[in-house]
């Protein structure tokens, strides 16, 4: 690892905008003052450590793609996968899908730069914390710890986007010669063990056990409670560096990035024999099933809503995802309080909301927005029907037309003549006369897909249906024709259910159900056959309110083999996980994404409703736009302008 101790004397770490002659070191202040200034009181501390967690990622305005509010930290991944399109061209992640991402591409800079950036503050922040003499007791402790693991946390990130890359553990100073800035990357096993150690030493070294458990003070308290990151989160993100760690993208069984190297030929990826890749994944299930003992029923929880002393799938997985700010600290198990690990209070819930509330053309301006984030077609076909089968099993050499499983009951012929009805509550999830494609399916897809003629979520102001045929209140030739769906589906996910500006949301960005997910394919990969392993895909099913695999009454069969298993937990993923950022770094981890008889392929053409048309016209799958994906597509490049300087910084393959 690259351990430079050099003397630095630098400004209050507030002001960020610095430049120097390595911009992702980030090191020369616009202006100097005192540490003993900057550390003198508790707030001041506080407010360095506020800077810490500045470029964590806040994915509510993932619209402006590493721009924005919240620092610019949100991400490109929803629309930069096969789930979503935005409908604006400005968005990034339209320059991933048709393949014209360069070295010089703005936010391939900006995610590099901010997040080192991040690291170097909490750097700064663990030598220089010991300044002030007012702490209270345990406040050096904890926050150091705090700052500890974020700097761990930020170096997960930069893994998973870039791949392997150097690891700067002290600042270096300005006045520090070229020489100095020629860091090499660090190789995958050494960045994974030292994100791992660095959290194994912040678990051990100050962080609150479960905040959640805490006092009641303590859980609110502005400098201690909910928004500080405590072992629960660290551990968390454990799990995720083994899965990273263990996947195919970064264990060394992709082939494309086997030979790369730093100037002195040092390997940056691992050459693991099958054994090892194996015991990498037992490493990642047994991360993930201590974190499910020790936190399961002591503050987290799977989400459950009842209605009338039943479970109601619907509502339950909806509540999962929404982060109300004011049932932050309920934790009972009815709120999504109980099932985030790890959020984000900056960034403007509000922008979100407008992206996935429709355009709702001449209605009240609390439901009247965009609908810009169009679900694709591929997206809505990998959820389940209400009896837990897959509708759609792939796709014809077109690319267009389903293979439809007869089995499940799905049809795209005629529309229906009766209300689809919750069979738990009697709610419409389907009014009459809708397409029968939409109808007859799991609880999960009416609350993540808005479709044509579903009635909106928030009723304060009149009952709206949504129309996204062609003339429709929320198509493409009504009204302001830079805001419609591309797709003819608007991402339901997360929508409000008020006014589309109320802003009482956090960005939630790791959940209990995606442990539990994590869990499951670690162990697949690592003991098939294991018990476990269904077990915790059925926890997920039966709170989505669709059949568990198994045997016996009510259960759908399923082969025991690796495969066969392995492909339903991804199913499972792709739905639980849709519109959540996952999905973009599964099938990169995966190496699938490259692969063109796969429904995890990033090169397809995407699909959706003809939303040039009304009446049945609309109702034909059409081309949204034809994309573009490569083996170097799997991670991206680094940003040219740190090469230029850094002679020793080698570029990704492909790039």
């Amino acid at each position: 690892m690259n351990k430079k101790y050099i003397s630095v004397f630098t400004g209050i770490l507030m002001l960020f905008g610095l430049s120097s002659c390595s911009d992702y070191l980030n090191q020369v202040p616009t202006d100097i003052t005192s540490l003993e200034k900057v550390y003198e009181t508790r707030s001041g501390v506080q407010d360095n450590l506020a800077t810490v967690y500045s470029s964590m990622p806040a994915e509510f305005e993932d619209r402006w793609t590493a721009s924005g509010g919240a620092n610019g930290t949100s991400g490109a991944w929803n629309a930069g996968c096969d789930d979503a399109e935005f409908v604006w061209d400005f968005n990034g992640a339209q320059t991933i899908n048709n393949g014209s991402l360069t070295s010089e591409t703005g936010f391939v800079y900006s995610y590099w730069h901010k997040w080192y950036k991040g690291i170097r503050a909490a750097t700064l922040f663990m030598e220089n914390i010991h300044i002030c003499k007012v702490l209270e007791p345990g406040d050096l402790e904890q926050w150091t710890a705090e700052a500890r693991a974020a700097r761990a946390i930020y170096y997960y990130y930069l893994l998973r986007l870039y791949g392997p890359v150097p690891i700067i553990e002290t600042p270096i100073s300005e006045q520090a010669p070229i020489s100095e800035l020629n860091t090499s990357r660090n190789s995958v096993p050494e960045v994974v063990a030292y994100i791992l150690s660095e959290l194994d030493a912040a678990i051990n070294g100050g962080l609150i056990s479960n905040i959640k458990q805490s006092s009641s003070e303590t859980i609110t308290s502005g400098d201690k409670g909910l928004g500080h990151i405590d072992k629960v989160i660290a551990r968390a993100f454990k799990i995720q560096v083994r899965m990273l760690a263990a996947s195919d993208l970064f264990n060394g069984s992709n082939s494309y990035y086997a030979s790369l190297t730093n100037p002195d030929g040092k390997k940056l990826f691992p050459s693991y024999s099958d054994s090892e890749k194996k015991q990498l994944w037992a490493e990642a299930a047994e991360e993930a099933k201590t974190f499910i003992q020790d936190y399961v029923g002591r503050g987290y929880e799977l989400t459950r809503k009842y209605t009338n002393g039943n479970l109601d799938p619907y509502l339950s997985y909806r509540e999962a995802v929404r982060g109300a700010t004011s049932e932050l600290t309920d934790f009972g198990g009815t709120t999504s309080a109980a099932e985030m690990i790890w959020f984000n209070k900056q960034g403007n819930a509000s922008t979100m909301h407008y992206n996935r509330t429709p355009k709702h053309f001449g209605f009240a301006d609390g439901v009247r927005c965009s609908g810009g984030m169009a679900a694709t077609q591929e997206s809505v076909d990998a959820y389940f029907m209400s009896n837990g089968l897959k509708p759609i099993t792939g796709y014809q050499s077109d690319g267009k037309t389903p293979i439809i499983n007869t089995a499940s009951g799905y049809t795209e012929s005629g529309f229906s003549t009766a209300d689809y009805k919750d069979p738990v509550t009697g709610r419409v999830l389907a009014p009459k006369g809708v397409w029968n494609a939409w109808v007859n399916r799991e609880p999960r897809f009416y609350a993540d897909i808005t479709f044509d003629g579903q009635k909106w979520l928030y009723e304060g102001s009149g009952v709206v249906y949504t129309g996204l045929q062609n003339t429709g209140n929320s198509g493409r030739g009504t009204g302001n024709t830079n805001d419609y769906s591309k797709s003819g589906y608007v991402v339901r996910k997360s929508a409000p259910l008020t006014v589309w500006g109320n802003n009482d949301r956090v960005s939630i960005m790791l959940r209990l159900a995606q442990i539990y997910l994590d869990y499951a394919e670690a162990l697949n990969e690592s003991n098939p056959g294991n018990a476990d392993i269904l077990k915790y895909v059925n926890l997920i099913r039966e709170r989505a309110g669709i059949p568990q695999y198994g045997s016996g009454a009510g259960k759908i069969v399923i082969s025991n083999d690796q495969a066969t298993v392995r492909q339903a937990i991804r199913n499972e993923r792709r739905v639980e996980l849709a519109f959540e950022s996952c999905r973009y770094f599964d099938v990169r981890r995966w190496c699938t994404a490259e692969n063109a008889s796969s429904l995890d392929y990033q090169g397809k053409a995407i699909y959706g409703m003809n939303i040039d048309k009304d009446g049945e016209d609309f109702f034909v799958r059409t081309k949204v736009e034809d994309r573009a994906f490569s083996k170097k597509n799997y991670f991206f490049p680094l940003p040219l302008k740190d090469l230029v300087i850094n002679k020793n910084l080698v570029q990704n393959p492909g790039w």
